[in-house]
């Protein structure tokens, strides 16, 4: 016996096909006109507001919101129309929670967007490299959310992974020790990443010392840290790091530092003259800040002393050049007015040579 049936009326079929297809065209363009009209006032609403939060969440969400429109009014369509509904269906299924998805992240990149314009008026830049960390670290956070969960939506549409999903359902136990063992190294990429924005041991923008190495932390990731040196390398740290050893942030509560320049002089230095040209030098000095200003004799060898210049500035990248700019002129001040003060590896031979008094000796 045949098992397939060919006494299909395929004129019946035919029309049914076009039915259905006339019907969807209809739900098409029935939704996308019903977008354009709720679009276009939300438009002229939003025009009316001064503020461009409004305008941003517009933008971001009009894509997926005008498909959202499309999915609903074929789903409208296919509850009059069963050759529809049986096409659609299977397929509304799987796209729902993605349209769900989509418009959830949208709302969050717009939110961010709004937020960081926000900061970019804000005259204390520690606050804003604070808020911009917090945003950086919790949108990813919440961008991971929204994919694990419209996946995991989509997939269990899926009539076989639904039945797979309620198999290990019924060996949780099991399965809980699998994954956690499995997903230990995320999670504890996913637990730093939280601590890092509530906590702020460091934030977008702080310069920190790592390895020996101070740079800008540039991005903060869930998994990994990236660093910019000063000659342009990109260090890459693991987030958990930071929580588990110890670095040097020195910008933490602002840039306003203290640094210093050692200077290793001769014992016989005279070092009133030395104090005196170096407050005057730094004093004058337009990067100088006013706050720190000291000489002092910090360690004395026996054939070497070590002078310790301390000055401060305004932020970081100014301490650094007065410290050079102090360090070349002290040198070259000593050099013009106390060169018996920079160290110089001596021969002392008490008497002359013991062999250069004897006859025959050139």
């Amino acid at each position: 016996m045949n098992p397939f049936r060919w006494d299909v009326d395929w004129n019946v079929l035919i029309y049914e096909i076009a039915v259905s297809a006339l019907v969807a065209l209809a739900a098409v363009a029935i939704s996308y006109l019903a977008y354009r009209i709720t679009f276009g006032l939300l438009k002229k609403i939003t025009q009316l507001s001064e503020s461009e939060t409004d305008d941003l969440l517009i933008q971001n969400i009009r894509s997926p919101i005008k498909w959202s429109f499309i999915a609903i009014g074929i789903t409208l369509a296919a509850q009059v129309d069963s050759g529809l509904g049986t096409v659609w269906e299977p397929l509304a299924q799987f796209l729902r929670p993605a349209l769900l998805g989509w418009i959830a992240y949208n709302v969050v990149k717009a939110s961010v967007a709004t937020i960081e314009a926000r900061l970019e008026s804000y005259d204390d830049p520690v606050a804003t490299r604070s808020r911009k960390t917090r945003i950086a670290v919790l949108s990813k956070i919440a961008t991971f959310a929204i994919v694990v969960i419209t996946i995991g939506l989509m997939l269990f549409s899926i009539p076989s992974v639904r039945a797979i999903g309620t198999t290990m359902l019924a060996s949780a136990g099991l399965a809980a020790l699998a994954i956690g063992a499995a997903a230990q190294p995320a999670l504890k990429s996913l637990i730093a990443g939280v601590q890092v924005a509530l906590t702020e041991p460091l934030r977008i923008g702080d310069l920190v010392k790592v390895d020996g190495d101070a740079g800008r932390v540039e991005e903060i990731k869930m998994g990994f840290i990236t660093v910019r040196t000063w000659d342009e390398r990109l260090l890459i740290v693991p987030t958990s790091r930071f929580l588990d050893e110890t670095f040097e942030n020195w910008s933490r509560v602002n840039e306003r530092l203290t640094g210093p320049v050692y200077l290793h002089l001769d014992p016989i230095a005279d070092v009133d003259p030395i104090r005196e040209e170096f407050e005057r030098f730094v004093k004058g000095h337009e990067l100088f800040d006013g706050r720190n200003l000291a000489l002092l004799m910090t360690e004395a060898y026996p054939e070497s002393v070590e002078l310790r210049l301390s000055m401060s500035a305004r932020t970081i990248g100014d301490l650094w050049t007065l410290r050079c700019e102090t360090r070349e002129h002290m040198l070259k001040w000593l050099r013009e007015h106390q060169p018996e003060a920079l160290i110089r590896h001596r021969l002392e031979l008490p008497g002359g040579h013991v062999k250069a008094g004897e006859p025959g000796a050139p």
